[in-house]
Formats: C-alpha cells, sequence, structure tokens
C-alpha cells in the first residue's frame, strides 16, 4: 500500500496535467493531442479516401466525450480566432482570382455551381419538412450542420455555428455532430456521384482528352507567344514602333532587331527598317494579325549567335520591393529610362504577357531583355532578393483582420427580422480579404504570402477551430448518434450530396456540352473538395479539372459562407 501511495504521490503532477482545466499547460496538452492525433489518423485511407485535417474533429469529439476538456469561454476564443484565420487566408489566396473566374466560360460554370448550392439548401429543407418534426427549433440547425457536412465545407459550419449565437442566447444545438455524421459520406458521395455522370451520360474518357487537345490548338489564349518575323511591309519603313503600337492597336513588344547582321535593342523611337528581323512577343491571340501585318515568320539563328558574345541578355527577375506593388509597366518606364524591355510576367505559375497597363506585384519574375548592366540594373530597382519573400507580410494580414471584423460587425436591418443582420466574424474577414487580395495593392498593401506560408495559417486556423468544435460537441455526441437521429442525418446528409450533383452534373453535359472533366472540377470547386478534385485529376492529364475548380471555388466558398448565416438568420430565428 505504502509503495502504491508513493506511486501515485510522484504520479500526481501528470494527473493533474490531464485533469486540472484551469491551468494553461492543461489546455496546450488538449490541444496538442487533439490536433496531433486527428491529423495522423486523417492520413489515413478507407476505401482509397483520407478523411484529412478534418478527422480533428472527430479526435476532439472522443476528448470531449471523455471530459477531457477545457474552460467552455477558452474553447470559444480559440474556435472563433481559428476560424477568423482561416477564412481570411482563404480570402487573400482566392482574391486575385474572384473577379476574373466571371470571364469566358466562366460565367456559366459558376452559374451551375451557384444551381448546386440552391438544390443542396432545397434537398436539406425537403428532408427536414418530410423527416423532422418542424415544431422542434433545433432540428433546422442540426440540418444545416449535417448539410455542411454533406457537401465538405468547415467554413459554412464555422459561419453558421458563429451566427446561431445571435440566435440562440443559451443552449445553442451542437450542430458540429450533424456535420460530424455527414462528413464521411460526403467526400465519399462526391466522387461517386461524379462517377455516375459518366455512365448516366455515357462518357468515352480518351474521347474527352481529345477534345480537350482539339480545343487548345484551337482556342488561342492570352500567354505570352514568341517569333521571330521579318519586316516585309513596306508601309512600315521610316515609322517608329511607337507609331505601328498605335495604328494597329495590338499589344506587342519587339525585344530586338536584327539589322545588317547587328543586333540591335529597341525603344518606342526606334524606327523599323524595310528586311529588319525582329524578336516579337504578343499575346498569342494577337500573333496571326501581327504577322500579317508586319511579315512572316522566320527563322533566325543569327538572334542566338549575337547573343552569345554577350551584346544582350534575357534574365528572369523577381520583384520584392514592397513600393513596386502596384505600379503599372507603363509606370515604371522600363524601356526609356533603363534601356531594357519586359517581355513577360509568370506570376502564380502562370505566364502572362507584358501588357502596357498590367500592374506589377511582389512575387511576380518579370522576362528583362537587355544589355547585361542596364538589366542589372532594373534587377536593383525591383529588388530580385528571394530572402524578402520567405518574410510573411504580417502587418497586411492583421490589417485585414481588424477591418474585417469591423466590417463583419456592421449591424443592418432587413425587414421582418427582429434582429439586425450581421456578416460575422466569418463574412467580414472573408469580403474584406477577397477584396485586399484583388486592390491591395492599389493602398500599397502587400499581400504576397508563399503558397506554404498560407496554407499553414489556413491549417493552423483550421485545426484550432474543429478541435475546439469537437471538443465542446463530444460531449452530446454519442447521445445525438445512437439515442438521437443520427442515422437519419447520414441518410439526410447523402442526399444532400448526390442529388444536386447527379442534376446538374447531367445538365452540364447534355445542355451545356461542357468537358466532363470540367464538370469533375466544378463539382469539386462547388463542393470545395480537395479529394475530390485529387480523383479528377488522377484519370485526367490536361489541366481541365483544376480549370474548372479554380474558376467556381472563390464565388462558391464566399456564397457557402454567406449562405450558412443567411440560413440560421432567417429561418432559425
Amino acid at each position: 500500500n505504502f509503495a502504491a501511495k508513493k506511486i501515485l504521490y510522484n504520479m500526481e503532477w501528470l494527473i493533474n496535467l490531464f485533469t486540472s482545466t484551469e491551468s494553461v499547460a492543461h489546455i496546450a496538452l488538449l490541444y496538442a493531442l487533439v490536433i496531433a492525433i486527428g491529423v495522423l489518423l486523417g492520413k489515413v485511407k478507407f476505401g482509397g479516401i483520407a478523411l484529412g485535417v478534418t478527422f480533428v474533429l472527430f479526435a476532439g469529439i472522443a476528448a470531449g466525450h471523455f471530459n477531457f476538456t477545457a474552460p467552455t469561454p477558452i474553447l470559444t476564443f480559440v474556435q472563433d480566432f481559428g476560424l477568423i484565420l482561416f477564412v481570411f487566408m482563404i480570402g487573400l489566396q482566392v482574391g486575385p482570382g474572384f473577379f476574373e473566374s466571371f470571364r469566358e466560360g466562366g460565367v456559366k460554370l459558376n452559374i451551375l455551381a451557384c444551381s448546386i448550392i440552391l438544390l443542396n439548401i432545397l434537398v436539406m429543407f425537403a428532408c427536414y419538412y418530410i423527416f423532422f418534426d418542424t415544431q422542434d427549433p433545433k432540428n433546422l440547425p442540426m440540418l444545416v450542420g449535417t448539410l455542411y457536412g454533406a457537401v465538405t465545407n468547415t467554413p459554412g459550419l464555422g459561419a453558421a455555428n458563429e451566427a446561431l449565437g445571435s440566435v440562440f442566447s443559451n443552449d445553442a444545438p451542437p450542430i458540429a455532430n450533424g456535420y460530424a455524421c455527414a462528413y464521411p459520406l460526403g467526400v465519399v458521395g462526391i466522387i461517386g456521384a461524379t462517377i455516375l455522370i459518366r455512365y448516366i451520360c455515357k462518357v468515352k474518357l480518351a474521347k474527352e482528352e481529345k477534345d480537350l487537345e482539339a480545343h487548345e490548338s484551337s482556342n488561342p489564349s492570352a500567354k505570352p507567344y514568341l517569333m521571330h518575323l521579318s519586316v516585309e511591309n513596306a508601309y512600315l519603313a521610316g515609322h517608329t514602333i511607337l507609331e505601328i503600337h498605335e495604328f494597329m492597336k495590338r499589344d506587342f513588344v519587339f525585344s530586338r532587331i536584327l539589322r545588317n547582321g547587328e543586333l540591335i535593342f529597341p525603344q518606342s523611337k526606334t524606327v523599323l527598317e524595310q528586311g529588319d528581323k525582329v524578336f516579337c512577343v504578343c499575346a498569342e491571340a494577337d500573333a496571326e494579325a501581327i504577322v500579317a501585318f508586319v511579315g512572316p515568320k522566320i527563322e533566325v539563328p543569327e538572334f542566338t549567335k549575337q547573343e552569345s558574345k554577350g551584346q544582350m541578355v534575357s534574365k528572369r527577375i523577381l520583384v520584392t520591393k514592397s513600393e513596386i506593388n502596384g505600379k503599372t509597366l507603363a509606370k515604371m518606364h522600363f524601356s526609356s529610362v533603363y534601356g531594357v524591355n519586359v517581355t513577360r510576367v509568370t506570376r502564380q505559375g502562370m505566364d502572362i504577357f507584358a501588357s502596357s497597363n498590367l500592374a506589377l506585384q511582389v512575387g511576380d519574375r518579370i522576362m528583362v531583355v537587355g544589355d547585361e548592366a542596364s538589366v542589372n540594373r532594373v534587377a536593383s530597382l525591383v529588388g530580385n532578393a528571394i530572402k524578402r519573400l520567405d518574410h510573411p507580410n504580417i502587418a497586411t494580414i492583421f490589417i485585414g483582420i481588424m477591418l474585417g471584423i469591423l466590417f463583419g460587425s456592421i449591424p443592418f436591418a432587413v425587414p421582418n427580422i427582429p434582429v439586425p443582420m450581421k456578416l460575422g466574424i466569418a463574412g467580414g474577414p472573408l469580403i474584406i480579404a477577397i477584396l485586399i487580395g484583388r486592390f491591395g495593392y492599389h493602398f500599397h498593401l502587400v499581400t504576397y504570402t508563399t503558397t506554404s506560408a498560407n496554407l499553414m495559417l489556413r491549417e493552423v486556423g483550421l485545426v484550432l477551430f474543429l478541435s475546439s468544435v469537437g471538443i465542446k460537441a463530444g460531449a452530446n455526441f454519442m447521445n445525438t448518434v445512437v439515442a438521437g437521429d443520427g442515422i437519419m442525418y447520414v441518410v439526410c446528409g447523402f442526399l444532400i450530396t448526390v442529388i444536386p450533383i447527379l442534376i446538374v452534373g447531367t445538365i452540364a453535359r447534355l445542355k451545356y456540352k461542357f468537358n466532363y472533366f470540367t464538370i469533375m472540377g466544378m463539382i469539386a470547386g462547388s463542393y470545395t473538395d480537395p479529394p475530390a478534385l485529387a480523383y479528377a485529376n488522377s484519370v485526367c492529364s490536361k489541366e481541365a479539372p483544376a480549370v474548372g475548380y479554380s474558376t467556381v471555388y472563390p464565388l462558391t466558398m464566399f456564397l457557402r459562407i454567406f449562405t450558412a448565416q443567411m440560413i440560421i438568420i432567417f429561418f432559425c430565428g
């Protein structure tokens, strides 16, 4: 007995660490264990599919079920701060492409994605009126949690959870339980329904690949196009490059001219002569018109020979100075002042033609052509210091979060709604982040964040949110699943997942004739579901799934968060 008491006495510090819920060490240990276990288990594949970081929610539920918890105010603060960080970094990521996603075929894809969102909500309400007691005020909020599990959208769960605070001042229903019930089958259902569309529409994957190749070859994009031309149009002789620009109304760059065996670096006032050989960079869609006006394409090995003599160099330079952020190429006067030409810009892995009105952003790589000394001067001007990009722009992030919280806290009255509406800590930061990501450079806000840094902050925010929600919901989870309506939430979640995909996916294929791989990406983006995109990429060698996903993802993410709050405030109040 004495030995046992001594062991217990010596182990008292460890027991207190796990049971003293008020201590900082206990709270830190709780989050560390829940997040570590959840992330590790999330990598385990079930039937070839892993639940990913969302498994942190289930680890939190398990901890809460066994009363391994923390004070509610602490859990609530960590949950809300994690949500703010998560949605803000999402907004900052999608902001640059948010408005551009509506161009060209993106309008139709976004309309189809919006249709999926609307159908998800309609199926949820149908399940509510068919299967549940509408007199119980907690049933609809629980189905909202089920909805966001079915569409695998965690930010929407966070927005709905936050909006519940304005509707249920006390004893808010644990909607994370509905989310947890529906999520696993939601991931499987999205991929399964996408496969089913292939058989419904009798799609042949090999044919879809060939159609993509044919479309790419016949549809010139705005990416840079490089070519050597011989100046044979007699009209051009004696005219400056600037005059030719104004006459043609096309954007192009003559980066080099070969005249009588001599390599010339052209500027806007350079006069062309008939017989000149020029190296031209333009938008691919303009190439045919420029060839027709200037002269035919040619092979000019002399360019390479002259460049090898050191007369001229081409160099990619990294924009790292914050004072360059937002300045257009025209305002930089690279050609007239520094004696170099900028032919193209690489941004987030994509080559962009260097038009005069293109605004530079920190993180861009610009292709500069000129003599070595001039190119080096431009490199010093724009920075070209990769170490600068290793430091995240913390000020921009927290300025944005501050503005987002202020914006989300503004109350605005809606007719027939007794409580003023607010965008809250989910909607406000999301909208501000999108606007900063797209227009921040106008206010000299450097929004550049490396992909890894953005992902790290997003994941930290997400796991803090999920673990807090899970720990709080864990105490009632078993009662909800076993003694309550858990099985019904699973069934309803599956219907919410599958029905809209089958309807909209079939319409997209049969009526609008979208390529099947584009439809796969659109569906994955509509459900903001990376596993579905990963599956689409595994069966397609082209970029169509990724393009479809990125086209609808920004608007979808915004609507998922926004509609979550609207449903709670309008229908659960």
